[in-house]
């Protein structure tokens, strides 16, 4: 009989065999996959490392984390209770609930300018689920993406854990972090596949204007290329700005996979709901992703986000109106305090202030403020070389008087900083 047990190799580290009487030894036991052992592991940055000091009784802000401070609206919760309540407890579509489809479908046409139908839809287990869909379904080994930096990480390890290869562009700084056409048609070569897009942007706070978002849409017409774009803050606008989807521009539909959630401007983060658009043969293999993992999404919660979607939106209004609020406190106390430099956020629940006259690294900054003064930031390094220097804060995690106190105490770190140096 086989006998299963570890042996210590020469590098003092432990594998396992399967030890066969009389035969030869069989080979050490393959685990894991190549494509795993080359990745990086997905990670959530400072706010790890904060909750490790707050199990130890220390009073941590967490500006980190991308988390909306409010609970969800009581009016979705309560549609989802009700489902609970009718049995609706089940197997269901594979694609989404219809109900729901059809109600995202007519959110894409009046808000987004997007012309779909509920078929074109697939509701997905949050928009992470979707980005994961996408690029398994398109890239082969070695395909390369264009991915504007600062970038948000989650969306590079998906990429590179399907075999893909991500070739950041830089966006310009001197100008508020504005797209810079002519940098991504340089990158572009003929192993470039697709382009991801963040509109409005995480982590730096911008909105593309028409033009902007035309020049990508141009790029892309004119090298064949596929575009994911996320738009996940598509809501969280401030001073009148208007969100452009780039699939809703001529010539796009046909090569735009749009990714959106209700994370965000409905506070449903723990739900896990999104959902992503685009054209049948998009959408086909991309559900050959769906099915072999998690069949579909969760049905109750489903009912929760259709009252989202058809309800009014006037807690969303409110929510937004309070971010702008938070927005304006975090940009007027940054930009006074000594050495720090912040362009004021246009859209999204962030900030992206420039501490490099401190001289820390990102994360050398990060680490100090939250072991000195207990706020955790997250190290602008975190979204890639264009972000060194940088921190990124989140003035929608936190209430209005908690982030007051959060910039007080980085204030407090600020001037020490300077006062040590001079």
């Amino acid at each position: 009989m086989s006998a299963y047990y570890w042996t210590r190799g020469a590098a003092s580290t432990y594998s396992a065999r399967w030890h066969i009487p009389k035969k030869e030894e069989a080979n050490t036991m393959k685990w894991p996959a190549a494509r795993m052992a080359s990745q990086a592991g997905k990670t959530f940055g400072m706010y790890e490392t904060a909750a490790r000091m707050e199990a130890q009784g220390i009073n941590v802000i967490h500006i980190e984390v991308g988390r909306p401070s409010a609970d969800t609206p009581v009016h979705i919760r309560e549609a989802a209770k009700r489902a609970l309540d009718d049995g609706i407890v089940h197997y269901g579509d594979l694609q989404g609930t219809r109900s729901l489809r059809e109600a995202l479908a007519a959110k894409l046409r009046d808000y987004n300018g997007l012309d779909f139908s509920a078929d074109d839809i697939l509701v997905t287990n949050g928009l992470t689920q979707a980005a994961f869909a996408a690029f398994m379904a398109g890239l082969d080994e070695g395909d390369e993406v264009i991915v504007l930096e600062p970038f948000y990480p989650q969306h590079n390890t998906k990429i590179e854990l399907v075999g893909g290869r991500v070739v950041t562009v830089p966006l310009k700084k001197d100008n508020g972090f504005r797209l810079d056409p002519d940098a991504i048609e340089r990158a572009i070569n003929d192993r470039t596949t697709m382009i991801v897009f963040i509109n409005p942007a995480n982590p730096v706070g911008t909105v593309f204007t028409r033009d902007e978002v035309q020049a990508l849409a141009d790029i892309a017409m004119r090298h064949d290329l596929i575009v994911v774009t996320d738009e996940v803050y598509d809501y969280i606008l401030y001073d009148g700005r208007q969100h452009i989807s780039i699939g809703a521009l001529p010539g796009m539909r046909e090569r735009t996979i749009t990714l959106c959630a209700f994370t965000k401007a409905f506070a449903m983060d723990g739900w896990r709901m999104g959902y992503a658009a685009a054209k049948p043969e998009f959408l086909q293999q991309m559900m050959k992703v769906t099915l072999n993992d998690t069949t579909h999404p969760c049905v109750f919660a489903q009912e929760g986000a259709r009252e989202a979607m058809v309800a009014s939106k006037d807690c969303v209004q409110a929510m937004v109106a309070e971010d702008c609020r938070r927005r304006d406190l975090v940009y007027r106390r940054l930009n006074a305090m000594p050495g720090v430099n912040c362009h004021q956020p246009e859209g999204t629940i962030y900030a992206f202030a420039d501490f490099s006259s401190l001289g820390l690294s990102s994360e050398d900054l990060a680490m100090a403020i939250l072991e000195d003064v207990h706020v955790a930031t997250e190290s602008g390094s975190f979204y890639g070389d264009a972000g060194e220097g940088y921190l990124r804060i989140c003035f929608g995690s936190e209430p209005y008087e908690r982030l007051e106190e959060a910039m007080n105490r980085i204030e407090r770190f600020v001037r020490a900083r300077a006062s040590d140096a001079a």
